[in-house]
């Protein structure tokens, strides 16, 4: 038996497919587009930013699927070159203030050597003891000199983290006892008073570069002495252990330091005074150099300071997880 259907009807129903057919296709495309082709083009435009040097850039990522795993990657390689870049200016910043520093410090006593070299081979000296005064001042600007490019290598080394250390498991007691004793000798010998505490009831070691630690804590005593009143000064060494660190407290009865200038103490070539050339055999790297050596270390150095009471430095250095025994000799020479 023959069916018809009304040719209307067909028609009817073909242009609804049909209909259908366009509307499913169009929101197919839309949401290829929402999905792929529009995050596509975001991360081209994106690259075009960072290849112009625009690392500020980001793209939002609403997507859950190969793209957007592709723009969150994105996300943080534009970040990582952001603070590289930061990072970058910042480097530039302080090489162009070490350069100015360095040439400030060695043009001070170049100056003052081709001076007195100038007034000798004049003739204006003509008695044995003015000749001897200029010579002595001759060398004490040498010496500077000389100091100061130490100082400068040596901080080179470190910026570049290429000083090499010889690290050992030391037992802290017996080597502070040792380098303590050889202060204390050696300030008192100067007329300083000095004293020290041994708080750290079991033995513990820690792994450190012997040298550079003894450095450190000659750097940190040495700026006590600069700044500390002359014939007066006292200093209070004290060895404790606290939540898995050595610390060492190095305490003064110097003038302080002002609470504005307490936190750039560690920068390269700052000194509290403002009158840079007034302790000629300081060059402004000595703490800053301090900080570098421990924290190559895993430690810290911390400061307090409060003026006209003195200034209060803490070295700390992690603890081993071997014990200490016996005593054995530590100090350097």
């Amino acid at each position: 038996m023959l069916i018809y259907f009304p040719v209307n009807k067909i028609l009817t129903f073909l242009l609804g497919l049909f209909i259908i057919g366009h509307l499913v296709h169009f929101v197919w495309i839309s949401h290829l587009e929402k999905r792929i082709f529009k995050p596509i083009l975001q991360l081209h435009d994106g690259v075009k930013e960072i290849a112009k040097g625009n690392y500020n850039v980001r793209i939002d990522n609403n997507a859950c699927n190969e793209i957007g795993f592709l723009i969150e990657s994105f996300n943080i390689m534009a970040e990582k070159l952001k603070e590289n870049e930061n990072l970058k200016q910042e480097y530039e910043e302080n090489r162009k203030a070490l350069i100015a520093n360095i040439s400030h410090d060695l043009k001070t006593p170049i100056t003052a050597i081709q001076g007195y070299i100038e007034a000798i081979q004049d003739g204006i000296v003509t008695s044995p003891e003015k000749m001897a005064q200029y010579l002595e001042i001759i060398n004490n600007n040498t010496v500077y000199i000389n100091h100061l490019i130490d100082d400068l290598f040596l901080f080179s080394k470190l910026d570049m983290h290429q000083l090499e250390f010889k690290m050992e498991s030391v037992p802290i007691k017996a080597y502070m006892h040792d380098l303590m004793t050889e202060f204390s000798f050696e300030l008192q010998e100067r007329g300083f008073e000095f004293h020290y505490t041994d708080d750290m009831a079991e033995k513990y070691n820690v792994v450190i570069d012997r040298k550079r630690i003894y450095q450190v804590i000659r750097n940190i005593i040495g700026n006590a002495i600069k700044y500390g009143p002359p014939g007066a000064l006292r200093l209070e060494t004290r060895l404790y252990k606290s939540e898995g660190f050595s610390y060492l407290t190095i305490r003064d009865n110097g003038p302080g330091i002002p609470e504005d200038k307490l936190p750039r103490i560690f920068d390269r070539f700052y000194r509290v005074d403002s009158e840079r050339t007034k302790d000629l055999m300081s060059t402004g790297l000595g703490l800053s150099i301090a900080k570098e050596l421990v924290e190559a270390h895993g430690g810290k150095v911390l400061v307090e300071s409060v003026v006209g009471e003195g200034s209060c430095f803490t070295l700390a250095i992690p603890l081993s997880t071997e014990k200490g025994s016996g005593h054995e000799a530590y100090s350097d020479n």
